[in-house]
Order: structure tokens, then C-alpha cells, then sequence
């Protein structure tokens, strides 16, 4: 059975543990919720669902045995025996003044017992005041049918005022801070970073001069000839698909041509030339 890392723990790929869209092979599975509970908006709760907002593109390559290119297994295997462990007789546990708690779903539910079904929608904020550093992962929110009219306020409401529903949550053990926001007709609940999670940079060599003026003139006039609209759909996973080019070529016992990479220097290492230089450069491509 093939296994992946989930929560710390190799959990094996099955419906039970991976319930969201999958896409392998360009197999499309049915969207499942990952997560049951409801919306607080003040007094009003919204049940809804979470479901994935995301799927990786990149391509599904195994582990193999250099020697025979057999698969390779992950096991879940006890120190102390050195035996495989069944999935069903393994537990959690945190080390606690050298000895291990145990640890079981009711314990974390207890923990927060209504932060495990609820977003409770602290308050609401303006888009542009969120740092993009602190965004994780997308989900969509679907509503039962007791809670439409109720999604649909809240949705409309949100789109209407040009704010965001920001609030916490616990999903698989673990407490996540996210923002409600209308995209099209449903609503989008984006899992944030806490502040706590954004390591401190002041270790690194940031350079603390200003820059020249006349540079600065220069390099604003550049990022205004390469400034248009934000079209995400121009951008496309093309690594993917030239690496399954490869793969196809080797499958059929044929040699690709190796790609050379054609990197261009300016001939002066001067900011100023290397600027004009980036300026002439992009007018040729717009033309």
C-alpha cells in the first residue's frame, strides 16, 4: 500500500484519510469534505462544509530501488520491536516531563470543543491590510441546505462592503487563523499563518543604503513598461510537462536533446547601463 506523511504520521492513501479532490494520472476524483461544522456570524450559525481548494500539478513519481526498481514501502515500524505497526494500533501521544500522554480524539476535541465545529467570525477587515506572507491554503465552503439563505447573506454582505470575515478555527489537531471572502458565487475560506508562525529576518545582511535617484527613476520606468493586468491563466505549470516529455521519450527508448541554458549578462556591471540595457531589451519584446 503506498503511504504518505499526514500530521506527522505515514497515513496510507485511501478515501478515508485524503478527502478532497484528487487528480492523479489525469484521473478526476469526486470532491469530498474534509471538514463538518458551521459558520458564527453573530448569532446566526451557517452549517458548511470544507471541501479542497487546491491540486498539485506536479507529476506523481515513485520510490524505487536503485538496483531492481521495485517500490519502495513506508512503514510504520515500532522502535522498540522493530515491527510493523497496524494503522489501527497506533496513537498519539505528547512527551511530557520525560514521559509520554496519550492522547485521543476526545482529548482534542476537548481542548476546544467548539473551535472543532466552528468559525467563529471575529470581526472584519480590509483585504489590503493582510500581509500576503501570511496566506496558506484556499478552501471552498459549501452550505447544507439549513444554512443557503444564511451563506448567501453572508456572501452578498461580504461583497457588498469590500470586506473580509477574519476568524479561527481547529481542523486535524491543529488551530488555524482565516479569512471568509466571496469569489464568484461561493465563498472561499483562505488558512492563514498565525504572526507567530513568520520567522524573524534581522539575522540576515539586508543592505540598509538608499537608492541613487537617477537609478531609481530608471528601474520605476522599467517595472512600468512590464506593469499590466494580473492574469494568473497566462502562468502554467510547464516543468510538468516537459518533464513527461522526458518520461515519454524514455519509454519509447528515445534520447531528447539536452536544452542548454542561455543566460544573458549585461556587458557593463554598471546599474545604470544594466538598467537602460533591461529598458531597450523589453521595448524590442513588446514590438
Amino acid at each position: 500500500m503506498n503511504s504518505t506523511i499526514w500530521g506527522g504520521f505515514f497515513a496510507p492513501k485511501c478515501a478515508n484519510w485524503h478527502k478532497s479532490l484528487i487528480i492523479s494520472n489525469d484521473k478526476t476524483f469526486v470532491m469530498r469534505a474534509i471538514w463538518t461544522g458551521a459558520i458564527g456570524f453573530g448569532l446566526v450559525n451557517i452549517p458548511v462544509k470544507i471541501f479542497s481548494g487546491v491540486q498539485d500539478s506536479s507529476l506523481d513519481l515513485a520510490m524505487l530501488d536503485k538496483k531492481d526498481h521495485s517500490n519502495i514501502r513506508f512503514q510504520r515500524v515500532s522502535e522498540k520491536t522493530g515491527k510493523e505497526i497496524a494503522w489501527e494500533n497506533i496513537v498519539r501521544g505528547y512527551k511530557y516531563e520525560g514521559e509520554y500522554v496519550i492522547l485521543t480524539d476526545e482529548d482534542f476535541k476537548k481542548a476546544s470543543p467548539e473551535k472543532s465545529k466552528m468559525i467563529e467570525i471575529a470581526e472584519f477587515v480590509s483585504l489590503e491590510e493582510i500581509d500576503a506572507m501570511y496566506y496558506e491554503t484556499p478552501y471552498y465552503l459549501e452550505p447544507e441546505k439549513s444554512g443557503t439563505k444564511a451563506y448567501a447573506l453572508l456572501r452578498d454582505a461580504l461583497e457588498k462592503s469590500g470586506k473580509v470575515a477574519l476568524g479561527t478555527y481547529v481542523m486535524r489537531t491543529k488551530e488555524a487563523i482565516g479569512i471568509i471572502k466571496p469569489k464568484d458565487d461561493v465563498l472561499v475560506l483562505n488558512k492563514m499563518r498565525f504572526a507567530e508562525e513568520i520567522r524573524d529576518y534581522s539575522e540576515l545582511k539586508i543592505p540598509s543604503e538608499k537608492s541613487k535617484p537617477n537609478e531609481l527613476k530608471m528601474a520605476l520606468a522599467l517595472i512600468d513598461q512590464l506593469s499590466g493586468p494580473f492574469e494568473i491563466e497566462k502562468y502554467k505549470d510547464t516543468y510538468s510537462a516537459q518533464l513527461m516529455k522526458v518520461i515519454e521519450a524514455k519509454a519509447k527508448g528515445k534520447k531528447l536533446p539536452v536544452s542548454t541554458m542561455k543566460v544573458v549578462h549585461s556587458k557593463s556591471k554598471d546599474l545604470m547601463d544594466q538598467l537602460k540595457e533591461s529598458l531597450s531589451t523589453s521595448k524590442r519584446k513588446a514590438s
